[in-house]
C-alpha cells in the first residue's frame, strides 16, 4: 500500500496539515501564479490566430490561391488553360481576369487597379459578390462598361452607384492632335468593403470584355483559381506549371503576401516566448515553497533516512509534491484559459456594454472585434512547457532534501 514509496509520501506532505502556514501561503500564490500565466499565454495565443485567420479570410476573398499567368501581356491558349487547372481534383473554382493600372475621375481623381472579372464565374474564386453593400456583381454587363468601387475609392472620387467615372488607362494613343491618354466612361453599379484598406481603397472592378476593350487585350491576362485547401497552394501550382508548360507561370497567395504573413507568425513566436517567461516566473516559485518545505521537514527526512530511504528516493518525494503542485497550476490554467477564449467576444461585448468603452472602434480599426480562434496544438504545447519549467524548478530543493545529513538533522530535536 506504500508503493510508489515517493509518491505516497509526496501525496501525505500535500493533503496534511502544516505547522508554518507560510508555506501554505506560498505553495497557493505558486499554483495561482502558474494558472494566470498559463490563462493569459493560451488567452493571448488565440487572441493572434483569430487576428491572423481574420486576416486570411479577409485577404483571401479579394485574391485568388494561386494565378496562372501568361509570358507576354495576355494567357496564351487560355481556354485550355482552365481547362487544365479544372482537371486537378484540388482547384475548386477557376475564373479569367484583367488587372491593369488606372487612373479614375469622378468628382476628384485617384489611381486605382482595374480588375475584369467573369461575373458568372468570378463568385468560384472571390467573395466579392459577398461583399457587395451596394449593387450586386451580376450588375456587370458585357458592353453596358459598368463599374464596381471599393467603398473608400467611391468616397475618394465622390461618387455613388449611378454616377459617372472616367477611366484613364496609361497608354496612348495616336491621334491628328497628338498622343492622347486612352479612357472610357464606365457607370457605378456597385460599391463593395473587403475590410482591408488595400482593396476598398485601390481597386475597381468591371466586366472582363470591358477591361479587354479598355486595354485593347485579345485574352485575360491571367486565370485565378481557389483551392480546396490554400496551404497546399505551393504545390498545386508547382505541379500545374509542370503542367502548362514554360509559356506559363503559376504564383500563390503566399509570394504575394508572404511578408506579411510571416510577420504575424514571427510575432506570435515572440509572444509566446515572452508569456512564457510570466509561466517561468511563476514556475520558479516553487523553488521558494520546497526550500522552505525542506528546511520544514528537516527532521522527518532525516528519520526516513534512518529507516533506509536512499537520498534518491528522498529526491524523488519531493519532487512529486513539486510537481503536483505544478500539475494543478497549470490544470486551473488550462481551465480558465480554454473558457476565456472561447468566450471572448462575448466577455469584451459585456465589458463593452457595461462601463460603455470601445476596444476596437470601427472608425479607426478594420476588424472592430476582438477575434479568438482556440488551437489544441497550441494548448498542449502551453502544457508541455509549463509542465517542464515546473519540473525543472523542483530540481534543486529535491536534491538539497536528498543531501541532507541525519545526524546533523536530528542533533537538536
Amino acid at each position: 500500500m506504500f508503493r510508489p514509496l515517493e509518491v505516497f509520501i509526496g501525496l501525505r506532505y500535500t493533503r496534511a496539515k502544516r505547522r508554518n502556514h507560510f508555506i501554505s501561503f506560498i505553495s497557493l500564490v505558486s499554483i495561482l501564479g502558474i494558472a494566470v500565466g498559463v490563462t493569459a499565454l493560451i488567452t493571448v495565443i488565440s487572441v493572434m490566430n483569430g487576428f491572423d485567420k481574420e486576416l486570411k479570410d479577409r485577404i483571401l476573398g479579394m485574391v485568388s490561391h494561386a494565378t496562372i499567368e501568361g509570358i507576354g501581356e495576355t494567357v496564351r491558349d487560355w481556354p485550355e488553360a482552365l481547362k487544365v487547372a479544372r482537371a486537378d481534383r484540388h482547384v475548386l473554382g477557376a475564373a479569367p481576369y484583367v488587372e491593369r493600372q488606372a487612373m479614375l475621375q469622378g468628382a476628384r481623381v485617384s489611381g486605382a487597379i482595374i480588375r475584369g472579372v467573369d461575373p458568372a464565374l468570378e463568385p468560384g474564386v472571390s467573395e466579392i459578390g459577398a461583399r457587395m453593400v451596394e449593387g450586386r456583381l451580376d450588375d456587370l454587363v458585357p458592353g453596358k462598361f459598368g463599374i464596381v468601387l471599393g467603398k473608400e475609392l467611391a468616397m475618394t472620387l465622390g461618387v455613388g452607384v449611378g454616377d459617372l467615372v472616367t477611366v484613364f488607362a496609361p497608354e496612348f494613343s495616336a491621334t491628328p492632335i497628338g498622343a492622347i491618354p486612352r479612357m472610357k466612361r464606365f457607370t457605378v453599379v456597385g460599391v463593395f468593403e473587403a475590410g482591408m484598406q488595400e482593396y476598398d481603397s485601390g481597386l475597381a472592378v468591371v466586366a472582363l470584355q470591358d477591361a479587354q476593350t479598355l486595354y485593347r487585350l485579345d485574352g485575360p491576362t491571367g486565370i485565378r483559381l481557389r483551392l480546396d485547401d490554400m496551404f497546399q497552394a505551393f504545390p498545386v501550382g508547382r505541379e500545374l506549371s509542370q503542367q502548362l508548360g514554360q509559356f506559363y507561370r503559376v504564383t500563390d497567395w503566399m509570394q504575394g503576401h508572404s511578408n506579411f504573413f510571416k510577420a504575424i507568425a514571427m510575432e506570435k513566436k515572440v509572444m509566446f516566448l515572452i508569456l512564457s517567461l510570466i509561466v517561468a516566473v511563476a514556475a520558479f516559485n516553487l523553488v521558494s515553497t520546497l526550500v522552505m518545505l525542506v528546511q520544514d521537514k528537516q527532521a522527518d527526512i532525516a528519520i526516513l533516512r534512518t529507516l533506509g530511504q536512499s537520498p534518491a528516493s528522498v529526491m524523488g518525494t519531493f519532487m512529486v509534491q513539486g510537481v503536483l503542485v505544478g500539475t494543478l497550476g497549470i490544470a486551473l490554467g488550462v481551465l480558465f484559459g480554454v473558457l476565456l477564449s472561447l468566450n471572448l467576444s462575448a466577455i469584451v461585448h459585456w465589458i463593452e456594454r457595461t462601463f460603455h468603452v470601445t476596444f476596437l472602434s470601427p472608425d479607426v480599426y478594420y476588424i472592430s472585434e476582438l477575434p479568438s480562434d482556440l488551437h489544441g496544438s497550441d494548448v498542449v504545447w502551453i502544457t508541455l512547457t509549463a509542465f517542464l519549467f515546473c519540473t525543472f524548478a523542483t530540481l534543486y530543493p529535491a536534491r538539497r532534501a536528498a543531501k541532507t545529513d541525519p545526524a546533523a538533522a536530528l542533533r537538536y530535536e
